[in-house]
């Protein structure tokens, strides 16, 4: 079969690893052609767009982008009408994915959306969009399996968090090891995760840092974004 991939981020380009991954033990002639990253890559297929030139957040940054999204927006349509998918999958990045998924549902192309957008904590209204366009609904937290079938009557499957498989599948480090090569001492560690876009890490990790001198019997390491350069944290 032909998938056609969606991925906007990083937590996406990993998470469409592992699907890809999935997808590849049960169809092994499987044909990939996607926007994602370096670990969708690196599985196989076409990569079309990298995420680090999709990667805008709020009002302000995807108003000085407008035209750079419509441009993406027009061109993965007329990618994916040239492909043909037999499938197309989108993977959370909902303000991008939802207008594609529209045009898809028109074109009789199916629509499978993997990781569904948080629409429980804003932008409930989108539940619209979703029963009209979206044919399969894939979730990840248990209660929004009943959120969409009991308080609006869609039907979803709930198939679990994939950060559990992919901590299960990460290469073994010796804590030990981990602490002396990054210069850490014996006492417990707190992770710091900001996110993986730079709007959302300028807001986020100053306030993450603000209770480190509270709570000294810590020490606390940030997870960095692949596609974040060091110098900017």
């Amino acid at each position: 079969m032909k998938y056609y991939i969606i991925a906007g981020e990083a937590s996406g380009d990993l998470h469409g690893a592992n699907l890809m991954k999935a997808l590849l033990d049960k169809d092994p002639a499987a044909d990939f052609r996607f926007w994602g990253g370096d670990r969708m890559a690196k599985v196989g297929g076409t990569l079309i767009k990298h995420y680090r030139e999709l990667a805008f957040m709020g009002f302000l940054e995807v108003l000085t982008n407008l035209r750079t999204i419509l441009k993406n927006i027009d061109y993965c349509k007329k990618d994916i009408a040239n492909f043909k998918p037999d499938v197309l999958i989108f993977i959370d990045y909902p303000g991008f994915n939802m207008r594609i998924a529209k045009w898809a549902k028109q074109q009789h192309i199916p629509t499978h959306y993997y990781i569904s957008p948080q629409i429980w904590a804003w932008k409930e209204n989108r539940i619209k969009a979703i029963k009209r366009d979206v044919d399969f609904m894939y979730v990840i937290l248990p209660f929004e399996k009943a959120f969409y079938e009991q308080k609006h009557q869609y039907p979803v499957h709930f198939v679990g968090h994939p950060l559990l498989d992919a901590i299960a599948q990460r290469e073994e480090v010796d804590a030990e090891t981990f602490k002396s090569e990054n210069g850490l001492d014996s006492r417990p560690i707190i992770a710091l995760l900001p996110g993986s876009r730079k709007q959302e890490i300028a807001k986020m990790l100053k306030i993450m840092l603000s209770v480190v001198d509270d709570y000294h019997q810590y020490q606390f390491v940030i997870a960095g974004a692949p596609s974040i350069d060091y110098e900017f944290y």
